[in-house]
């Protein structure tokens, strides 16, 4: 089921508008991984982590706690689905999410707190060069092995930090933001069948849409040196719910199946549990990987 890349609860990069007053939100997440029902291996990786500015102290002939962590929380998503082979694909999605984890700890390290004005395009900056970094590592791992040769991931992550949730994007998993139970898919599929639907030279035959379906035109790895990511920015409500998967759950769920299962699952682990029981349930031809967070106001 298609439908537009970015609906109207996303805003681009020059007219979001972040607002400080509002209070701020707490956010509840869940991430689960699933092998499915037909792969003898798991190639898809995720990660759930939270930001924060701490301060160690490791001697002092002062009084007082050892350790101090600011208030500011930030919180990152990260999903990736491997590609080429059992151990290829494996290696590549692994080495996408540590590099995205570690450039941005480095990059985003003395962001939180900084209120400095808008600081949209230093963060997406930030997102963008993580994903570039990626692709370096993973061409840079590739290249010597010859088994490994072609391996590459997808990569969608989703950088929230007050009312601002910022996603970069590449391949074919998917970010979506559930909205007064409505679900708006904020990503775009990078395949060969996206972009035919797109254009609108649609394929003629079941066996032709598969292929193209399978077919990426864009990843972190692979057989290009580059690559290129989507950038959206949105600015938060209260009870906005954040869905991140790989294609093993949008293959076989439509965005309708996907909506109701989360108006009905309130809480993140439930939610991401019946997210993949369904998909199993459906046949599970691929790895399935879900992450669901809830942003919600302090009670």
């Amino acid at each position: 089921m298609e439908s537009e890349c970015i609906e109207p609860a996303a805003k681009s990069l020059d007219t979001a508008v972040f607002i400080p007053e509002a209070p701020p939100l707490v956010v509840d997440a869940c991430g689960r991984t699933d092998r499915g029902k037909l792969r003898e291996s798991n190639e898809d990786q995720f990660a759930v982590a939270e930001l924060a500015r701490i301060l160690r102290v490791n001697q002092t002939s002062l009084s007082g706690p050892g350790e101090r962590i600011d208030a500011t929380r930030a919180n990152l998503f990260v999903v990736a689905d491997g590609m080429g082979g059992y151990t290829g694909g494996e290696v590549a999605s692994q080495i996408a999410v540590h590099t995205v984890e570690e450039s941005l700890l480095n990059s985003l390290k003395w962001f939180l707190g900084n209120h400095r004005g808008d600081q949209s395009q230093d963060v997406a900056s930030s997102l963008q060069a993580a994903v570039e970094e990626a692709n370096s590592r993973v061409h840079e791992a590739s290249d010597p092995k010859p088994e490994l040769r072609r391996m590459g991931s997808t990569l969608t992550l989703a950088f929230q930090y007050g009312r601002e949730l910022f996603v970069a994007h590449v391949g074919d998993s998917r970010a979506y933001l559930c909205r007064d139970r409505r679900l708006h898919r904020m990503t775009r599929d990078h395949t060969l069948y996206a972009e035919r639907m797109r254009t609108g030279n649609l394929p003629l035959d079941g066996d032709e849409i598969a292929r193209l379906r399978r077919t990426i035109t864009n990843a972190v790895g692979g057989t290009q040196r580059g690559v290129h990511t989507d950038l959206i920015r949105v600015t938060l409500e209260e009870d906005d719910r954040l869905l991140l998967c790989t294609d093993g759950l949008t293959e076989m769920l439509r965005d309708d199946d996907i909506a109701a299962i989360l108006a009905d699952n309130a809480q993140p682990e439930a939610a991401c549990e019946r997210l993949i029981a369904r998909a199993n349930e459906r046949g599970g031809r691929d790895n399935i990987t879900v992450i669901v967070a809830q942003f919600r106001t302090e009670k």
